[in-house]
């Protein structure tokens, strides 16, 4: 088998179990699946697959190094995250039951822009520190460093196009039209929930240490 053939099998591997451990990613699209249906969720998962590309550009420039060893930068990115984390997590835990008779209003109301749920998936990814640590280990461990730089890009670029189908995949589920309506009846309870997980991530990348 050729090498880099081995070396992407290994990153594929390692790259699904990765993406398929619940987070933040997973629970930023789900609830935006639920709540806006499928347009919105598959925009904010590709949002979650272009911020793959945000670890992977800095892991090639080496800059990723760079953030781990500086205790200041690292520090900054954990704050970003937890502080994004928790305004995500607030709204939802804020959220109300949903009155009798506008079940049916709700697929249309406030639906946010392409952009706006763009935005939200690619700053929950590219935000999120333990996503650093994850590919800079990726770039420092799995992947030998005498491998063309090209061919490194090759393996971010799939880990980013798989990222976001994964999580399309994710989103044509939780969208569907008799799944939503089953969480409409609940739904503020799933969205406190949810907002609940999101403060807690939060607040476990605020005081989470490197290793």
């Amino acid at each position: 088998m050729h090498p880099y053939l081995s070396q992407f099998l290994t990153i594929a591997v390692i790259h699904l179990l990765a993406v398929a451990s619940p987070g933040p990613d997973f629970a930023v699209v789900v609830r935006q699946s639920i709540t806006y249906g499928r347009k919105t969720a598959l925009w904010t998962s590709m949002g979650v697959g272009t911020g793959i590309l945000i670890h992977v550009s800095y892991s090639l420039l080496g800059i990723g190094l760079l953030i781990s060893r500086s205790v200041t930068l690292f520090g900054g990115v954990k704050l970003a995250c937890a502080l994004y984390l928790i305004y995500l997590g607030i709204g939802a835990v804020r959220t109300k039951p949903l009155e009798k008779g506008k079940i049916a209003e709700k697929s249309t109301r406030q639906q946010p822009r392409a952009l706006q749920a763009f935005r939200t998936g690619f700053f929950t990814n590219g935000l999120n520190p333990k996503a650093t640590l994850f590919f800079l280990s990726l770039f420092t461990v799995v992947i030998d460093p005498a491998t063309p730089r090209i061919i490194q890009a090759g393996y971010g670029l799939y880990m980013a196009v798989a990222t976001a189908i994964w999580f399309s995949g994710l989103s044509l589920l939780f969208g569907h039209g008799a799944v939503r309506r089953l969480f409409w009846r609940i739904g503020h309870w799933f969205d406190r929930f949810t907002g609940a997980v999101l403060i807690a991530l939060g607040l476990q990348f605020a005081f989470m240490h490197r290793s």
